[in-house]
């Protein structure tokens, strides 16, 4: 690494360390409301205005907390009526503070068509979740966690100094952003009822838990590991109850993987295979408590789903079932909500946003247009 990229890298650590850690009497305060505010440099897509942010949010239980998040403002004065507003729900990314998107300076670079949303005037907010950034193990699947802090962060977009955002919104999330995506839509006015809600956008979405956990429980050992750690720490269960002694260092060393850069991929992926090399689980957590009980209160679908939705799968998706998706869109419709889905034939987990990202900004324009919104249902 070139002297100058290291002392910028230096320096932006010591910064980051500095900024992301809360003291107690900062946290109190209305959700939504800024605690801290970080210029991103280059701005957002190369242009307009870009800010790393911590805002106030609360658990499930109603404790105030803070949670980091990224915005993406377009140049110039907002039109008359002010700027409609995409909540953007990261893919997963780990569970510890260190795996925060919003750690890195290019944030933007992980959401598909920035450069048309800012060209369209669209303001793109970007939480990181709880305790990612912020002290903790984040809450990972946990849809009502998950879903405040997605709309605490339109909150916060809003009581950002001249940001001219509205109370329009719509929500978009990629895997467990789509899981967070739908838990938004359901929760978004009982929650936050001054908020106006025109759509949900879920890409490949986390959606059936306890199918998901069965079918990956073989194959992506490091989302089954952090998902694990993750409830254990919320539960106060020891994971050593579930978890084989021989493999409890390499469970612990990969639940706490980080999959936001190259650099992250490959140290994963090395703690992973000796996970892979046999199970490493005692139980099959998919049917047992409190494991079991998890799983079938964070699958989404079963209240409304407060606006139309959007839906997007890969048919080579290996990650998440592309007829658990399916099921999940019938399920919707015969609820009677009104849904759009759109499948991607060959497309896999990773590039399902990438690839319906056109579709969806199409779909969000017609939502905040007042068209009527198409349906697949029948």
């Amino acid at each position: 690494m070139p002297a100058t990229l290291f002392s910028i890298f230096v320096l932006w650590s010591g910064a980051a360390a500095a900024f992301y850690d809360i003291r107690p009497n900062e946290i109190p305060g209305k959700p939504g409301t800024l605690i801290r505010v970080w210029p991103i440099g280059g701005g957002g897509a190369g242009y307009g205005q870009a800010f790393r942010f911590i805002y106030r949010s609360t658990d499930p239980r109603g404790k105030a907390i803070p949670v980091s998040g990224a915005i993406y403002i377009p140049p110039g004065p907002p039109p008359a009526g002010g700027r409609n507003v995409i909540a953007w729900a990261h893919p997963t990314s780990g569970v510890v503070p260190d795996c925060a998107p919003s750690l890195y300076p290019e944030r933007w670079g992980l959401v598909w068509n920035m450069p048309e949303l800012m060209r369209k005037e669209y303001i793109l907010v970007a939480t990181d979740y709880p305790g990612l950034g912020t002290e903790g193990i984040h809450p990972y699947l946990i849809g009502e966690s998950e879903g405040r802090a997605v709309l605490d962060s339109v909150r916060a977009a809003r009581n950002f100094g001249n940001s001219g955002a509205s109370n329009r919104f719509a929500v978009w999330g990629h895997s467990q952003g789509g899981h967070a995506a739908l838990f938004a839509g359901q929760i978004a006015k009982r929650y936050a009822p001054e908020l106006k809600l025109y759509g949900v956008a879920a890409a490949a979405p986390a959606t059936n838990l306890v199918e998901l956990f069965r079918d990956d429980v073989k194959t992506e050992q490091s989302l089954i590991a952090m998902a694990l750690l993750s409830w254990a720490t919320h539960e106060k269960v020891s994971p050593d109850s579930i978890i084989v002694a021989s493999k409890r260092k390499s469970f612990d060393e990969t639940a706490r993987g980080c999959l936001t850069s190259f650099k992250q991929l490959f140290i994963l992926s090395k703690d992973d295979k000796a996970l892979k090399s046999g199970s490493f689980l005692t139980i099959d957590p998919s049917t047992t408590h409190p494991w079991l009980g998890i799983m079938q209160r964070n699958t989404p679908g079963k209240q409304r789903a407060g606006a139309p939705v959007f839906i997007a799968q890969g048919t080579a998706d290996k990650t998440v079932n592309p007829q658990t998706t399916k099921n999940f869109a019938k399920g919707l419709c015969a609820g009677g909500e009104t849904v759009l889905f759109n499948s991607l034939p060959g497309v896999t987990h990773i590039w399902a946003a990438r690839n319906s990202a056109a579709a969806t900004l199409k779909w969000m324009d017609g939502r905040f247009a007042g068209r009527p919104a198409p349906t697949s249902c029948q």
